[in-house]
């Protein structure tokens, strides 16, 4: 397992646009557990989901599997036999750490380094989205999600966590604020907040709930969800029937 290291990135450097580099994979554990309230409880829910939902001699697939923490929650709720887990990200850098922390999972975890919207999906009982859609060009989301449901088995599930934003001003201000209190009380300082939400925008693209609704319903499943929300990032889930 990797060190978890402490999030400093941003006291070091200035707010560049973001990207999945070296010296975020290094602190990545830290800082998506700082940043993302309700991140912990996401990985949690996803063991459970496993449980519910993966389908004997089928695959789960982690897209975006950054550290490998989802596709680590997916082989931990496996209850049925012969499952496959493929886990995809472009970064080399991370799936590097990814190697060293999923080396000693329960499941066999196959790990691709790969653009996930080139990523043929098949045969997928689960497909775990855990804060990566929001990385994806808006006019390529639909085409993913549909690639994805193309390749799920029926009784399948699709687990979509993002960052999201409201469309009333009011709303989405205070939802702002109340992550960047949570951030701080995390003990970012108001420098590292700000420079790290100058380094996402443009890069990190959040839309409202409604709208990821309607597109997953766009991409043909059957049945949408939302089924936890913190502030402003929640996790929905997409079933195929």
């Amino acid at each position: 397992m990797v060190e978890n290291v402490k999030d400093i990135l941003f006291t070091q450097k200035d707010a560049a646009p973001f990207a999945f580099d070296a010296d975020v994979s290094r602190v990545f554990e830290d800082m998506i557990q700082r940043s993302v309230p309700g991140y912990g409880l996401t990985l949690q829910m996803i063991s459970v989901i496993a449980g519910l939902y993966a389908q004997e001699n089928s695959k789960l697939y982690d897209l975006g599997c950054s550290l490998g923490a989802s596709s680590l929650a997916l082989a931990h709720g496996i209850k049925v036999d012969d499952c496959e887990i493929i886990g995809v990200d472009n970064s080399a850098a991370m799936l590097e750490k990814c190697r060293s922390n999923t080396q000693q999972s329960p499941v066999t975890i196959v790990l691709q380094q790969d653009d996930i919207q080139n990523t043929v999906i098949e045969d997928a009982s689960v497909v775990v989205l855990n804060f990566t859609l929001q990385f994806i060009a808006k006019e390529a989301r639909l085409l993913l999600l549909k690639r994805i449901y193309k390749g799920m088995r029926k009784g399948g599930v699709l687990v979509l966590s993002e960052k999201v934003c409201f469309v009333g001003a009011f709303e989405q201000q205070q939802h702002i604020a109340l992550h960047e209190s949570f951030k701080k009380a995390q003990g970012y300082s108001e420098l590292e907040v700000s420079r790290k939400r100058q380094s996402l925008e443009n890069v990190l693209i959040p839309e409202p709930i409604s709208a990821h609704h309607a597109r997953l319903k766009t991409a043909g499943f059957d049945e949408v969800q939302t089924w936890f929300q913190c502030f402003n990032f929640t996790s929905m889930l997409a079933y195929k029937r």
